[in-house]
């Protein structure tokens, strides 16, 4: 590959695999009639979201204050699905630009309430997604009726806007049988929560879901109207392992330099833990990442700085200042440790992008208020 950069480690993304990754995710969405909301955590760039609101996205996902001042840039329907507590979240999140229109998820009253007198000072809509659990125990509320309580609270008190519900189905992921048994159990909760609050006058305008180790059987739960995956733009080890994609899906990888040979049966390159995060592998792998062209290569063991290759695998010998790229485990953290991201075609370097909305600082000055 030509010489992207005199210095390693640096991610590296092929832009023929993350322009047909995009491609393939926007085509499916039309071609069942969903939304596509796709969720920034994984690419934490304006550039590649225009990229998707060009295919049709509808908007954009955040987790952050700073991926929803960042992705302003690209799309004025923003929706920020992680709950927004304390006051200098409230009013860092009133403070978007008025020409875009923020939905937030929420499964708190306190929450709720604070966002309300926070919209009515402000005198801005805020658009509501009551988020539910269904069976991932991180966040949302946890049965129906609460569910409903919660909606019709916010459905009062304007210039709050109750839209509908959000879920995140996380824990469905691995094997076929533990995704059928999964998917199955989903279609039945989501089927009952829908009816309930459609009975309570609450009816659900948006059901939000979706991940990216389920997207391409969204549509086999007929309740969802919108989807928020994320890491398929660039894909990764884990989601390749679980069967979410295909190797040649992996468009990130992160471009790493040999540095030492010196102990038999490995090799040492200038990526750790600081270049690749420390996410564990799943689908009955091991190690922190894998080589893209010797997959039988991992990144067995590492410290902050340096990546140990096991080399036991292999007849490959690599010598030391041989370039190698690794596909992490988890493409949104590799991400995240690196300030530019670096586009090849064929192997030669065509042009590079900074990482936006990494961290978590004030994209400007808190406005006084």
């Amino acid at each position: 590959m030509e010489a992207v950069t005199n210095e390693t480690p640096i991610p590296v993304v092929d832009l023929d695999r993350l322009e047909r990754n995009l491609d393939r995710m926007a085509d499916y969405a039309s071609k069942n009639q969903l939304a596509l909301r796709p969720h920034t955590k994984t690419h934490k760039s304006p550039r590649i979201a225009a990229e998707q609101i060009r295919r049709g996205a509808v908007g954009l996902t955040c987790a952050t204050l700073l991926e929803a001042e960042v992705m302003a840039e690209a799309s004025s329907d923003l929706f920020l699905a992680y709950q927004p507590v304390g006051e200098a979240k409230l009013q860092r999140l009133l403070a978007l630009p008025t020409e875009c229109g923020i939905t937030v998820a929420l499964d708190s009253d306190r929450v709720a309430d604070e966002l309300h007198r926070a919209a009515l000072q402000r005198d801005r809509r805020v658009g509501v997604l009551v988020e539910l659990d269904l069976g991932m125990h991180r966040v949302g509320v946890s049965g129906i009726d609460a569910a409903i309580r919660l909606a019709a609270m916010v459905a009062r008190r304007p210039p709050l806007i109750y839209r509908g519900i959000t879920f995140y189905p996380g824990h469905i992921r691995g094997p076929s049988q533990h995704t059928e048994a999964g998917l199955h159990q989903l279609r039945e909760v989501l089927g009952r929560a829908v009816a309930a609050l459609d009975s309570a006058g609450l009816r659900p305008g948006i059901v939000s879901g979706g991940s990216t180790p389920t997207a391409w059987r969204t549509h086999e739960v007929s309740e969802i109207t919108e989807m928020r995956p994320g890491t398929y733009v660039y894909n990764d080890r884990t989601t390749a392992e679980i069967g979410a994609c295909t190797w040649d899906d992996c468009a990130l990888t992160i471009l790493a330099t040999v540095v030492s040979t010196a102990v038999p049966g490995q090799a040492v390159i200038d990526a750790g833990s600081k270049a690749l995060g420390r996410e564990p592998a799943e689908g009955g792998g091991a190690g922190y990442g894998a080589l893209l062209d010797r997959p039988e290569v991992t990144v067995a063991r590492m410290s902050e700085e340096h990546g140990i290759l096991d080399l036991q695998r292999t007849e490959w010998r690599p010598e030391v200042g041989e370039q190698v790229r690794v596909v992490p485990n988890h493409a949104c953290i590799a991400v995240h440790l690196h300030e530019v991201v670096y586009g090849i075609r064929n192997d030669r370097l065509e042009t590079s992008w900074p990482v936006t909305a990494r961290g978590r600082r004030p994209l400007r000055e808190p406005i006084e208020v």
